[in-house]
């Protein structure tokens, strides 16, 4: 009985995937096949929003991958606080129990914020940089402040400010290129 009802139920309202193709024209391109499946039109294949798809630039591209470069050193550096803290590495000793109060603090914070950079830099998100000051700030001032406690640490201060100079330098190129381009656009511009 309830399959009898069924099948008079199909008969008389059939799926929208049985009906004919329907010729359609597409506001920016030639006739085309669409299946309408209910009331939303599924294209056989996917076209572009946009007809003109800006391409990024080599400075866009150099950007992207110099970032992605750093989340994967941030990640690194994750992984290093992290088999730290559970004594993988320093044969044990630098496991969480074993760690003064100072330690403590700096390494859990960083084994937290770094793999959160990586991420936010890997995705090339504006979140990314910024957690990855905090991560830097955090290891400088772990130098600068606490040498004695934390140890002295030279060449991850080099690391850390020969990034900082680069996205700013890259950034300053971006903005360059930009206003550039702004100004070329300009209708009123002499």
């Amino acid at each position: 009985m309830r399959l009898q009802g069924l099948k008079t139920r199909i008969a008389r309202h059939p799926p929208a995937a049985f009906l004919p193709p329907v010729e359609c024209i597409a506001a920016h391109s030639r006739p085309s096949r669409w299946w309408f499946a209910g009331a939303r039109p599924i294209l056989p294949a996917m076209l572009h929003d946009s007809v003109h798809v800006p391409k990024p630039s080599l400075t866009e591209v150099l950007f992207a991958w110099f970032l992605r470069l750093v989340g994967a050193s941030c990640f690194w550096f994750a992984l290093s606080y992290w088999a730290m803290l559970i004594g993988f590495s320093h044969n044990g000793a630098g496991r969480f129990d074993f760690l003064s109060p100072e330690w403590r603090a700096a390494a859990t914070a960083l084994a937290v914020v770094y793999p959160v950079a990586a991420i936010g830099l890997w995705l090339l998100v504006s979140w990314g940089p910024v957690v990855w000051v905090v991560a830097a700030a955090t290891e400088i001032a772990m130098d600068k402040f606490y040498p004695g406690i934390l140890g002295h640490r030279p060449l991850l201060i080099v690391l850390h400010g020969s990034v900082a100079v680069t996205f700013v330098l890259f950034r300053a190129a971006l903005l360059y290129q930009r206003l550039r381009q702004v100004r070329k656009v300009r209708v009123d511009s002499p």
